[in-house]
Order: C-alpha cells, then structure tokens, then sequence
C-alpha cells in the first residue's frame, strides 16, 4: 500500500493546475485519479483497481483529508488537499480559456441536462462533444461514442471505483485527452446539490458538512475513513519495528 501513497502528487493545487494546462495545451493524454480512502481499500481487495493506482502514466491526487493524514502518519509529505471539484471546476475554466471540447458521462438525466446548460451558458468557449446521463445500461456504447467524438477532456461520474474502471478499460483507445471521474461534482456544478460553505473547506470540514446534511453517510463515513486511518496507523508500527 506505501508503494501507492508515494505515487500520490505532493505539490500544491495551483501547481498541479499549471501542469493540467500545459497538458491541455499540449493535446496530452492523462487519466487523473481523485484518492480517497475508498479508493485505497478499493486496492486491497481489486486488482484492476490497485494495477489502474500503480500505472506510472496516470496521475494520483489526493482528493480526501483521510489522504493527507495518512500519508503523514506514513512519513510521506503532501502540501495540500486536491479535490475532485476543484480540478473539474479548473478544467472547466482552462477548456473555456483554451477553446477545447469536453464530453460528460454520468449522473441523473435532469442533472446531466442543468449542466449542459450551465457550463455553456458560464463557459461559451467550451465545445460539448456530448453528455449522457449515468443510468445508461450498456455503458461501454457510451465510451465508443467519447472515442468517436475525440474530446479534450472527458469527465464520468458513476461513483468510485466503477468510474475510474471504466476509464482505465478504454483508455488506451485514446490518443488525447485529459479524464476524471468526479464523483457526485455533477450535482453540484449542475446546482442540484450545494457545496459545503468556505468554512467547512478551509478547515478540511466537507465531510463533516455532508454527514450533517446526509447522516446516512455516517455509516460509509466510519468504513472508509475511521478504519482507513486505524490501518494506516498498524502499517507505520509495523514499519517501525523492522
């Protein structure tokens, strides 16, 4: 699991955003994994999932503060939290810089519908290669159509890990592009869903904010998080007496 936690980037979120623009630029390909504890426990047991983590050509961020934390009980230093959002929300303001073509795969029909009018409306530049709503039974069809329509940043949001499988599995049929799942952003770039007050952010409180307003995520919340950072803790002692 250690040979993961040093894959993670390390830099800061205004450092990885210069380096996703030059990509951009460049007409890149990069597969950007959004980290957090599930992701991790993912690995353990998934193998595809813990092969997708250790495949040098993507890049992994550190999407949750369990990451952080982590990485420290590990003695392994990352700067700073990058959220999934927060790279969405910067893609969506350099393909709009840029003049570049995005695709959208996931979510609810009506979410997915509220985008495509936001993002065109908030970002004129940006050329919408297509958008279908997560619900679609035979997701791998979706994945010929992103293939046929070559956009320049491809974001899926079908919740971990099937978002970031279903990337990785078609991904070397790509030439370009810069892909991400994004988990639940959808709802709240579409404005179904808010996000977490400044606050909440700042003081690495969004999951705090979520529980609060879904305390059915309380459960999920214990198993990723609290028992992720229990295991993280059992690794450092066992390093330690070697």
């Amino acid at each position: 699991m250690r040979n993961i936690f040093e894959k993670i980037y390390s830099g800061s979120k205004e450092e990885y955003f210069k380096r996703i623009e030059q990509l951009l630029k460049e007409k890149k390909k990069k597969f950007i994994i959004t980290a957090n504890p599930e992701t991790i426990m993912t690995s353990e047991f998934d193998n595809d999932v813990r092969k997708m983590l250790l495949d040098e050509n993507n890049d992994i961020i550190p999407d949750g503060i369990a990451i952080v934390k982590a990485s420290n009980i590990l003695d392994i230093k990352l700067k700073e939290r990058i959220t999934g959002i927060d790279v969405a929300s910067e893609l969506l303001k350099l393909g709009n810089n840029l003049k570049k073509s995005i695709y959208f795969f996931g979510a609810k029909e009506e979410v997915i519908n509220d985008l495509v009018k936001i993002v065109s409306n908030q970002y004129p530049n940006i050329k919408i290669a297509g958008a279908k709503n997560g619900y679609i039974e035979d997701k791998d069809e979706v994945f010929k159509d992103i293939i046929k329509t070559k956009p320049d940043i491809i974001m899926v949001a079908l919740g971990i890990p099937h978002q970031e499988k279903i990337i990785y599995k078609h991904l070397d049929k790509f030439k370009k592009g810069i892909f991400i799942g994004v988990g639940g952003s959808f709802d709240v770039l579409s404005g179904h869903k808010k996000r977490a007050p400044k606050i909440f952010i700042k003081l690495n409180l969004e999951w705090l904010y979520r529980i609060i307003k879904e305390p059915k995520r309380l459960k999920r919340f214990w198993n990723n998080n609290v028992k992720f950072l229990f295991k993280m803790r059992k690794i450092k002692r066992k390093g330690d007496q070697k």
